[in-house]
């Protein structure tokens, strides 16, 4: 069982992490269009209402849960679905959007079919958040010691840099490795993104090998 400490600690680590990744540059957004996908304990959202309200913005918030009740603020409209359904969405988000935040579920299939569906939403210049990209915390002698999301947020970590790979000149990509880590996809330029491919390393190569054998024996 999680103790009440270690989650205080993790909202507290999540709250500086979103505060300095993208919130900042929310801020600086004159009426900002925001999508949330996954809302959970509304912390994060909360947050970017504030910064809606402040800056005569307005935010779409999803979840399969029930989360209507997080504020009752004229800046946001909860849609209590799937993130992925499509049908309905799709005919809801009918404007060009400045940021995209996504939090929902964490496997990186599901990720990539977010991402590839909701991107031509965002204005050039725009950024599209992923959250739980770090496996560090959860490795096993770490203080979160957690098999699934050790695995799956490293599954998402890769598959955001092969995102990255085929689209270089399309995107720009950074970091935050605070907590359970997020990544920062920025739109440099209007054309369709390409589809992702495995990374082609030499990590297995038989010269790597040799090299290893080399270095071993010095």
């Amino acid at each position: 069982m999680k103790s009440l400490g270690n989650e205080t600690n993790q909202n507290d680590e999540y709250e500086t992490k979103i505060e300095s990744f993208f919130l900042n540059d929310l801020k600086k957004i004159k009426n900002p269009n925001v999508i949330e996908f996954g809302v959970r304990n509304g912390i994060s959202t909360k947050k970017i209402i504030k910064i809606c309200e402040e800056n005569q913005g307005f935010l779409h918030a999803v979840d399969n849960e029930d989360c209507s009740k997080v504020s009752n603020s004229s800046s946001w409209q909860f849609h209590f679905c799937r993130d992925d359904d499509f049908e309905y969405l799709d005919k809801v988000f009918d404007f060009s959007v400045d940021l995209i935040y996504l939090d929902s579920f964490h496997e990186a299939k599901h990720v990539e079919k977010i991402f590839y569906h909701y991107y031509p939403l965002l204005k050039t210049g725009g950024l599209f958040i992923f959250d739980d990209i770090s496996w560090l915390p959860y490795l096993k002698n770490k203080k979160r010691n957690n098999f699934n999301c050790e695995i799956n947020n490293q599954e998402i970590f890769n598959k955001i840099l092969e995102i990255k790979s085929e689209n270089d000149d399309l995107i720009d990509l950074y970091f935050s490795f605070i907590g359970s880590g997020s990544a920062k996809i920025i739109k440099k330029k209007p054309d369709p993104l390409r589809k992702s491919k495995k990374l082609l390393t030499r990590k297995n190569s038989f010269k790597n090998i040799v090299r290893k054998i080399v270095y071993n024996f010095k």
